[in-house]
């Protein structure tokens, strides 16, 4: 029986030039059945921490007092069997050479969208992609995205892809808890330790997860899934 997913995609430390070395991209799925009692109970989770209706999950906005928020937020990601993460770990951007290649920095951003989310299609589902909307100038890319993705699983008819779209992470819970995991990631992988309540945020993903943040997991691990691409 076919199940129809989504997927939601987000990324940091993307920029070509902002100065850092490490890239993270990665996905929370869950299908559509679950879609809506998952945002209300992320949304119960802020309301029981006695923040604002609207508040944004971000990394950026971890601090002291919002720990226990955060941590909880990370125990219901574990938690909640619906869910599951996909994270892809560029360790160093500097490596890259576009032009030998005949890339753009953003195509190379869309060609690490493919790997990310490739990995978490079976082809008796049905996928709708959503990505967090960076500029106005990504609506072809996003195009280009879903036709590449289309063709590498023979999904001609599109019957497999139902739809890729961008969209606003501050509409939607399950972008920003991505962006939660995902700023993780790139912590550890910064070797980053200035901020203690960022460090326990860790240390929580990778005991509940049972991966040091920094490694290659098995494909088959499908609740907590990492892989890291280096570059030739």
């Amino acid at each position: 029986m076919s199940i129809e997913y989504n997927i939601y995609c987000d990324e940091s430390c993307h920029l070509e030039n902002d100065g850092i070395s490490v890239m993270i991209l990665g996905a929370i799925k869950c299908s559509i059945e679950q879609r809506k009692r998952i945002s209300k109970e992320i949304k119960a989770i802020i309301t029981r921490h006695n923040l604002p209706t609207n508040f944004e999950i971000k990394w950026t906005k971890v601090s002291k007092t919002k720990l226990p928020f955060y941590l909880e937020l990370i125990n219901y990601f574990f938690n909640t069997p619906e869910l599951s993460f996909r994270g892809l770990i560029i360790p160093d951007k500097s490596k890259l050479n576009h032009t030998q290649y005949n890339n753009t920095h953003d195509d190379f951003c869309y060609k690490m969208y493919f790997y990310l989310i490739n990995a978490m299609l079976e082809n008796s589902n049905k996928y709708n992609v959503y990505l967090d909307i960076k500029d106005t100038q990504g609506s072809q890319k996003v195009q280009k995205l879903e036709e590449v993705l289309a063709n590498a699983n023979y999904d001609f008819d599109r019957d497999m892809i139902q739809k890729i779209q961008q969209v606003h992470s501050h509409e939607v819970e399950h972008l920003q808890l991505a962006d939660l995991i995902i700023g993780a990631l790139g912590y550890v992988n910064r070797g980053l330790e200035t901020s203690s309540s960022k460090l326990e945020i860790i240390t929580r993903i990778q005991k509940l997860s049972g991966f040091s943040l920094k490694k290659n997991t098995l494909l088959s691990a499908k609740k907590f899934n990492l892989f890291v691409w280096n570059a030739r």
